[in-house]
């Protein structure tokens, strides 16, 4: 089983490569182009990357929704990106779905559309 150090070592390499991301960037772009940036510094990290993947809600062995992830990180970090003026609470919630529907332990929300980049963890039993 995959300990929180495992995922706090995710994590850390996902939140520099943000705050890089930022730094470079700006804020003012579609969170799309956030995502192909993301996903170019983690995979030069030797990180495995999945951008847009879909999530399944069941109920009853039967699929009721599906929803799609910005990113998945090692197939075990939930990565949702914003570019709002600020993070609020439904933005975490979404996160929070993400991770109960796919019984992932680590999501993290990042927000580029601030003046700075700000990085909120949500966890699921970890």
């Amino acid at each position: 089983m995959k300990d929180k150090a495992y995922h706090d070592s995710i994590a850390a390499v996902i939140v520099s490569s943000a705050y890089k991301i930022g730094q470079t960037l700006g804020s003012g772009f579609l969170e799309r182009v956030y995502e192909n940036a993301l996903a170019i510094e983690l995979e030069e990290a030797d990180l495995r990357v999945e951008k847009q993947k879909q999530i399944q809600v069941f109920y009853h062995a039967q699929v009721v929704g599906d929803y799609f992830a910005d990113l998945l990180v090692e197939d075990d970090v939930i990565v949702e990106l914003k570019a709002a003026k600020c993070l609020e609470a439904v933005h975490l919630a979404q996160c929070q779905n993400y991770l109960k529907a796919t019984g992932k332990k680590l999501g993290l929300v990042i927000n580029f559309g601030g003046e700075k980049v700000a990085v909120r963890r949500v966890v699921n039993g970890l």
